[in-house]
This record gives C-alpha cells, structure tokens and sequence, in this order.
C-alpha cells in the first residue's frame, strides 16, 4: 500500500481491508476508557479516527510494527477526546491536566508517606502555588453535573425535595478548613523549638516568662522568638 501513489483504486482497497482487520483491536482499545463519563460508542469512533491516521501516517521503513506505531496514536486520540469533550463544564486545558497529575500525585504521595498529602506537599511535587491546587480541586468538580431538578430521596415517592432546595449558601468555613490545612503544614516544617513554643503558647496557654523558664531564655527572647514564628507563618499564606 505504502509503495502505491495516493488515488490508485489498489491502495484504496489496501488501505479499506487494513482499516476493516484492525478495527476490533481499536474497539478493545476503546472498551478500556469507555466508563470515563461517555458512551462506549463515542469512544469506539474516536478510536477508529486515530487507527485511520495511523495507517495513512505510517511507514513501514520505519523499521516499527503497524501495533507499535498504531497504539500511540488510538491512545493519544481517547485521551484528547475525553480531555476535550467529556466535561460536563468547560474547564480551562491547563486545569484540566492539573487535576490529572494531581491525582497521580496524591497517588504516589500517599504510598510514600504512608498517610494523604497535605495540600502543600501536594502543590511543592507539582510545582504549583495551592492556590492554584485549590482551584484544581474545584475544576474536578465540574466533570459530572447533575440537574438541579434531580429529585432527592427514595425512588418513587412523589413531592420530594428537589436538588437545587437543598443547595446552601457561601459557607466562610470553607475558606477556614483550607487556611487550617495551610497551617498545618508550615507547622509541621518548623523547628522542634518553635512547635514547642507554639504549643506552650497558644495551646497551653502559657505567659511568655514561664515559656522562658522552660526554655532557659528571657521573656524578651521569647516574645521575639514568638514574633518571627508567626511572621513565618503568615509569610506561607502568601
């Protein structure tokens, strides 16, 4: 087929048969991304379209299988297709792969330290700010929607609550969790000193002359020390 110049009915009826033999390996191909949020048949096509490119796009010179070269290329059309058209919302490209590779990596994470990420171990292993990493967060959420006129409680009873009734309003508790979660890990990445005059503190509730004490310094260190812990705190919120 390759060695046939374009338009000649004998490369046509080639280029049909390989097409037609490879046809169920791009089904089996598609069957693995078809409960991802689309019909198995819109994932079958899209993977006929990129066993089409394959072989109009491949040479046999190359010194690569038709398999090896064709199973890229069927893959790479399902993930553009389910990262560009599967989404019940439009979600900018960037957050879309940013809530990928965030799963990958609360993944890894989670292997390696034995426990979830924070969301700052999370945003320093991708290379984003967690702000950024919040709004991933929110992005993934707009995969599946759900009408609000969904009714809400057992199957077949009538005059039910419907979804959007039970929609609530801004909840400043969020935004508190969040900041909770920041805390937390730039806690943690302090020295054994300040997390002990931090819990001496303002968990303990103990006066800085009796933090001093314990300590072997002066009240006046202490209300410095206090002073440049949380200027590094609040330095991690911003």
């Amino acid at each position: 087929m390759a060695a046939l110049p374009a338009g000649v009915p004998e490369r046509e009826r080639l280029r049909d048969e390989v097409v037609a033999d490879h046809m169920p390996y791009a089904r089996h191909i598609a069957r693995r991304y078809s409960t991802r949020g689309a019909s198995p048949e819109d994932f079958e096509q899209v993977a006929y379209l990129g066993l089409v490119k394959a072989v109009d796009n491949f040479d046999p010179d190359h010194g690569t299988g038709f398999l090896g070269y064709a199973t890229p290329m069927i893959v790479g059309e399902i993930k553009r297709y389910f990262r560009d058209a599967t989404w019940s919302v439009h979600v900018p490209r960037h957050m879309q792969e940013l809530t990928g590779a965030m799963r990958k990596a609360a993944d890894a994470l989670t292997v390696d330290l034995g426990r979830p990420p924070t969301l700052m171990e999370l945003a320093e292993t991708l290379g984003v700010s967690t702000e950024e990493l919040v709004a991933a967060l929110d992005a993934s959420e707009a995969y599946n929607t759900a009408s609000l006129d969904r009714p809400i409680g057992r199957e077949g009873v009538e005059d039910g609550a419907c979804l959007g009734e039970m929609l609530g309003e801004e909840d400043p508790g969020y935004d508190r969790a969040v900041d909770r979660e920041v805390l937390r890990s730039l806690v943690d990445e302090l020295g054994e000193r300040d997390r002990r005059i931090l819990l001496m503190r303002y968990f303990r509730g103990m006066t800085q002359s009796e933090i001093g004490e314990r300590l072997g310094v002066s009240q006046m260190q202490v209300s410095r020390l206090i002073a440049k812990i949380l200027a590094e705190l609040r330095a991690g919120f911003g």
